[in-house]
């Protein structure tokens, strides 16, 4: 389980520079959704190997509402760019 751990931090590293590399606005909007997906996954990763329901909520939670966070963020940067 630990080396599957391992593998998910190197994946989340590749969004990570994608983000740092690009000044195109919505590639780094798309590279922060998959950082905030894979973290969230992260944390639930965690939270079966660590036998703990209170950080699986907490990865969960992150899940659905980091990206609904994101979304209307991108929304408002695209009524934002109309002006």
């Amino acid at each position: 389980m630990n080396w599957i751990i391992g593998t998910m931090l190197l994946a989340l590293l590749v969004p990570m520079y994608v983000a740092f590399d690009s000044q195109h606005i919505w590639q780094k909007m798309l590279a922060f959704a998959s950082v905030s997906t894979k973290s969230s996954m992260l944390i639930l990763a965690i939270s079966v190997l660590r036998d703990d329901w209170t950080i699986g909520v907490v990865g969960v939670l992150v899940l659905c509402v980091g990206n609904a966070a994101l979304m209307l963020l991108a929304q408002t940067i695209k009524q934002v760019d109309k002006w």
